[in-house]
């Protein structure tokens, strides 16, 4: 049979089945319904003609329900016919799996998806075994039909022609249901990706979990810091009986004295940096075990809340083994309580909770009285004994989060909580002091027993805590000479103290003892994040480890001419130091120091420096001279006279504090100055004060304008290093980068400036 003649059958069998599909049973019940109404009608007007009529009607209604009859039949038969044409035009390119089938399979239709992944053509001729294949079934059956239709979701497997895994979760739905046959329609969606994927994941997590296993650390992590979330290997660690541990039922199981440090983590918001902490927890054995929890807040995606948390590894071994070397460089060998070493350590760390928490902490400082006197008349061996007594008392009254400390000799430190009692320091010395008088008996029952106190309060007194336990010690010695006294600390002692002529000779002791050292605070390059250049600045370190500012002592120094010995040796040791680091390899980097008004107005000002250089083999272009404005315009004519010998041997000058006293940016096109120091007065409020940041910005431009460089002192947030970043300033000096440090902490800040800058 020729193309033409077939198509052309072909399409006269569809066009018989259109039309038998356009057959409509109720359109013809009505029609006849309507023809017996006119029926009754025309024999009830015509009644002589109404036998006749009656007689044909009835023969009509026979012929007619016939034919309904037979045209009923070819209706219901045909109507599971379908119009393929249609079909395929509807489903042949969609992008899922299709097939169309009737239960008694006399119908099948596979789609152009389908047929691909079954490896079959458009003109397969074993229709059932593509459908028994693409349902994953290889023994067919009643029952597996059952299943097919049965399920919202019924899931085969087979293997393609490749020979690859196909997986395919099919959806059927009844189409039409006639006396003799129902027609589905199943639509199959690809898990054949979704199940790779699934395994790849389901491997990367076991092997997660593994290596926390095997390298036994812990996650812990929570979005409100309320609820934990723990892992299994933290759970295995703690004994929990879930993943999940709320913030009191975590805290209830660390250790009471390093609870404060673990609040202070909690509420810390800072983002920017992880705190690595240690603490005691109570452990899935019952007992305390040492972990370090590396703690860190990272922000969420979209507006999720930050999440916080991070790593927690058992570390007890490690404490254990590090026990010797602890007890050596924090435990006293005397009294068996915490040395200073100790007590600075932790005394800052509570100072830093305090900051956060906005807790507060008592420190007081005791002295046992005229103790000499009991190592002259008793002995070393008694003498040792008071003091580890003494000790004991102390540690009586230690509360949570609290230390006792012996500082040195005879001198301790007890750290209390305070919790608003201002009355509870000195109420807690005339315990000691009781208990301590009770020691007088037998070897000592001739002496009496006393010990006097200073305290003051952390943060409140000071701003690190260094300087809180220097004020506790300026109000015990308030006292000096008054056995038993009690004094807090008041901020008028500082003039007592400093002028106190016994500290003008310590102080020339110390001179004569090298007992003054240089700290040095880092200078950095705002666009490229570079160490250029540090401050030497001057502290006196007492023997027993005590560090007393500048403030304290260089007024007085001034005074007594002391002040020309102190500025000798800070020109001297600055160019000896940062030589040194040069031969160390270290990148060449400015040294800034500091004249007092006598030593900068001295004849011979000159020869002075260019004898250090000299002496230390210093460039002098490395070398930095920094005056204040007042300074340096108390006698403008000689200043500048002086000021043009100093750079005449290559060395810089900076004006310090500028717009803290004159202000005046005339003065910019007198002094010989090759770099500004824009007073932190500025800095402070730059973020908020618009006036402020357009002064610093003139300030700027015009410095440029006289090709003077210009640095910003104060900065401590990121906030206003990038204000003054995009003002155009050179350099910034300010806690952001680090605090005046001694010379084995600034080589640190140096290895890590380095690193930073081969990331870069």
């Amino acid at each position: 049979m020729s193309k033409r003649s077939s198509r052309h059958k072909n399409n006269r069998k569809n066009k018989v089945k259109r039309v038998t599909s356009s057959f409509n049973p109720l359109a013809a019940a009505i029609i006849i319904v309507t023809a017996t109404i006119l029926l009754i009608a025309y024999c009830i007007l015509y009644p002589q003609n109404a036998k006749t009529t009656l007689i044909i009607y009835v023969c009509t209604m026979i012929c007619a329900t016939l034919i309904l009859a037979i045209s009923g039949w070819i209706y219901k038969n045909k109507k599971t016919s379908l119009d393929e044409s249609d079909i395929i035009k509807v489903t042949e390119n969609l992008n899922t799996e299709m097939i169309i089938w009737t239960d008694d399979f006399t119908y099948v239709y596979i789609n152009k998806k389908l047929r691909d992944l079954l490896g079959i053509t458009a003109d397969y001729s074993d229709k059932m075994e593509g459908v028994w294949t693409a349902f994953g079934i290889t023994n067919p059956d009643p029952l597996a039909l059952e299943k097919i239709v049965g399920s919202n979701s019924y899931e085969s497997t087979f293997r393609n022609p490749a020979g690859s895994l196909i997986s395919i979760a099919w959806s059927t739905s009844m189409v039409k249901k006639t006396r003799k046959h129902a027609l589905f329609l199943s639509t199959g969606f690809n898990l054949t990706e979704l199940k790779k994927m699934r395994v790849n994941l389901a491997s990367a997590n076991d092997f997660f979990h593994s290596s926390m296993e095997l390298a036994e650390i812990g996650l812990i992590m929570s979005t409100d810091r309320k609820v934990f979330r723990a892992s299994p290997e933290l759970a295995h660690m703690l004994g929990l009986k879930n993943g999940t541990i709320n913030v009191n039922e975590l805290r209830s199981i660390i250790h009471p004295n390093d609870r404060l440090q673990f609040d202070g983590a909690i509420r810390n918001k800072d983002i920017s940096a992880a705190k690595t902490i240690e603490m005691r927890v109570k452990s899935a054995d019952g007992a305390y075990r040492w972990y370090s929890f590396r703690l860190k807040s990272i922000l969420g995606s979209g507006n999720n809340s930050p999440l916080f948390g991070g790593a927690v590894i058992d570390v007890t071994q490690k404490h254990e083994k590090d026990i010797l070397i602890e007890r050596l460089a924090y435990i006293d060998d005397v009294t068996e309580i915490a040395n200073r070493n100790k007590l600075v350590v932790t005394g800052q760390e509570i100072f830093d909770s305090c900051k956060i928490l906005d807790y507060s902490f008592w420190i007081i400082v005791l002295d046992i009285d005229r103790f000499h006197i009991i190592n002259d008349t008793c002995g070393y061996n008694n003498g040792n004994y008071v003091l580890k007594n003494f000790a004991h008392i102390l540690y009586k009254y230690v509360t949570p989060g609290g230390l006792a400390a012996r500082i040195s000799g005879d001198n301790f430190a007890l750290l209390l909580r305070d919790y608003g009692d201002e009355e509870m320091p000195t109420r807690t010395v005339k315990s000691i002091q009781e208990d301590f008088t009770k020691l007088a008996v037998d070897d000592f029952a001739s002496i009496s027993l006393t010990c006097s106190a200073g305290f003051s309060k952390m943060p409140e007194d000071g701003g690190s805590f260094l300087e809180v336990m220097e004020h506790a010690e300026f109000a015990l010695k308030s006292n000096t000479g008054i056995q038993g006294s009690v004094c807090g600390y008041e901020p008028s002692m500082h003039d007592s103290i400093i002028g106190n002529t016994e500290l003008e000779k310590a102080l020339a002791l110390a001179i004569d003892n090298n007992e003054l050292q240089l700290f040095y605070q880092p200078k950095i390059d705002l666009t490229s994040g570079r160490i250029m250049g540090v401050e030497a600045l001057i502290r006196w370190i007492k023997p027993d480890g005590t560090i007393i500012g500048p403030d304290s002592f260089v007024p007085i120094a001034e005074s007594s001419h002391l002040i020309g010995k102190i500025s000798e040796f800070v020109l001297n040791e600055g160019c000896r130091q940062n030589k040194l680091w040069q031969k160390m390899g270290y990148p060449p980097i400015v040294m800034s120091i500091n004249f007092a008004s006598s030593d900068f107005y001295q004849t011979d000002l000159k020869e002075k420096v260019f004898e250090a250089l000299a002496r230390s083999a210093l460039d002098p272009q490395w070398l930095e001279v920094e005056l204040t404005e007042s300074l340096a315009l108390s006698d403008i004519d000689f200043a500048v006279d002086q000021m043009n010998k100093i750079r005449d041997l290559g060395v810089k000058l900076a004006m310090d504090d500028f717009g803290k006293g004159y202000s005046s940016l005339s003065y910019l096109q007198v002094l010989p100055i090759t770099l500004l120091k824009l007073d932190r007065s500025f800095i402070t409020d730059i973020e908020h004060d618009n006036i402020a940041y357009e002064i610093v910005s003139a300030v700027i431009r015009i410095a440029k304008s006289k090709k003077i460089e210009t640095i910003a002192e104060g900065i401590e947030n990121n906030v206003q290093e990038s204000i003054l970043r995009m003002a155009g300033c050179d350099y910034g000096q300010g806690f952001l980068y680090g605090q005046p440090m001694p010379p084995e902490k600034i080589l640190e800040f140096f290895e890590k400036n380095a690193k930073r800058d081969m990331k870069r």
